[in-house]
């Protein structure tokens, strides 16, 4: 197999994947909501706007406009940082974790070998 193979192998896990959560009943997340939306639910530490925006290389106006969207679906909630007032920490909500575990279903799905043969039939 070539790395060629591989990419295109991961690209269609991606196109999959996107293709299923556009399809589905539920928030419809651009890759800059989406990156933040998993970086907030994948890294162990809290995160805040400050962080994000470093962590991502983009605006922290960029991250605000992401978590307002992300709100709007209740995938996430921001909060005053107690510590730091200046600071508004990031937290995680029971929809967000609902919709990490959706998320992780229609990766896995899409990268079972089952699923690239029906897919392509």
């Amino acid at each position: 197999m070539s790395a060629h193979d591989v990419g295109d192998g991961l690209a269609g896990i991606l196109r999959n994947t996107i293709v299923d959560l556009v399809r589905r009943d539920g928030p419809d997340l651009s890759a800059r909501q989406l990156g933040v939306f998993l970086t907030c639910y994948l890294e162990s530490e809290a995160q805040t706007v400050r962080g994000l925006a470093a962590k991502l290389n983009v605006s922290k106006p960029a991250i605000t406009r992401a978590l307002d969207r992300l709100s709007e679906f209740d995938l996430v909630r921001r909060k005053t940082d107690p510590l730091d007032r200046r600071s508004v920490l990031v937290q995680r909500t029971p929809p967000g974790m609902a919709f990490l575990r959706e998320l992780r279903g229609y990766l896995r799905d899409a990268a079972s070998p089952k699923a690239s043969r029906s897919r392509a039939a």
